[in-house]
């Protein structure tokens, strides 16, 4: 009976004394492997003194970064490779002014004066030289504000028919171009007063332009296609003198007319025309 029981003390001993001593075991083996590692897990006592780098020499380990360079202020040097560029912005509005778009040019008309100075400068133009273009007609009252003209030059162009003439006129120079004789206003040269040099030449005149006024030294006629000739044409019949003594130069050659049919005409004349007489 004693036994048993003194068994069943020893048990109960051994019972208490088993988990306590494996207890301390374990602790005695965790110490053993690895003695650091619980305190790399334990944080420094934290109060009222002055942590310090050292107390961290256990928590942060910087071994494996590499050392920081320190470049001055200026940036480091971007390493280049074949990635797109960035496309390019535009810089801040602060930085730049506005832009504001040129205003247009405004269309004034010309005032008074200025119209009246152009008019003035018009009025006192003296030559007029379109030769060489291509010009098919013109205004009949394309010249009547032109009172100082003197020269009118129209040579190698279209023309089938004249402008008005100013009175002033002293050379027409319309050579080679389509006159015909209904495209010339009756009366159209005895008025110019002042006109000494007609030059028709090369065109498709069938007639003598006239009247003719006596201020006439050379008239061109060539190359026409004139056929027959007035008694008039260049002397007053009621009137036999020498009243057209300033007309020297007449020219009527390479046309079809005879002008030994017309003795009549000539005999105001101090000379007599170029041309055919037979």
């Amino acid at each position: 009976m004693k036994f048993w029981a003194l068994l069943i003390l020893l048990a109960l001993l051994l019972q208490e004394a088993g988990p306590a001593s494996l207890l301390k075991k374990e602790r005695k083996r965790r110490e053993e492997q690895s003695p650091r590692e619980s305190e790399t897990y334990t944080l420094p006592h934290v109060g009222t003194d002055v942590l310090s780098l050292d107390d961290y020499h256990e928590i942060i380990d910087l071994s494996s970064y590499e050392e920081l360079t320190d470049y001055g202020g200026q940036l480091p040097e971007v390493e280049r490779s074949s990635v797109a560029p960035l496309a390019r912005t535009s810089p801040p509005q602060s930085s730049m002014s506005p832009r504001t778009p040129s205003p247009s040019l405004p269309v004034t008309r010309p005032t008074e004066p200025g119209l009246r100075h152009s008019l003035t400068s018009v009025a006192k133009l003296k030559r007029i030289d379109l030769s060489s273009n291509l010009i098919s007609s013109i205004d009949a009252d394309a010249l009547h504000l032109l009172p100082a003209l003197q020269d009118l030059i129209l040579s190698e162009n279209q023309l089938a028919a004249l402008p008005g003439l100013p009175r002033g006129i002293e050379l027409l120079d319309a050579r080679r171009n389509r006159l015909r004789s209904s495209g010339i206003q009756p009366e159209a040269f005895g008025v110019l007063e002042r006109l000494q040099f007609l030059y028709l030449a090369d065109n498709l005149l069938d007639a003598i332009p006239g009247p003719l006024p006596l201020s006439l030294r050379s008239l061109h006629l060539q190359n026409n296609k004139i056929e027959s000739m007035q008694r008039d044409a260049f002397c007053d019949p009621a009137e036999h003198r020498h009243t057209r003594r300033l007309l020297e130069d007449i020219r009527l050659d390479r046309n079809p007319i005879n002008l030994s049919l017309f003795p009549e005409a000539y005999f105001c004349l101090p000379r007599l025309p170029v041309g055919r007489f037979t």
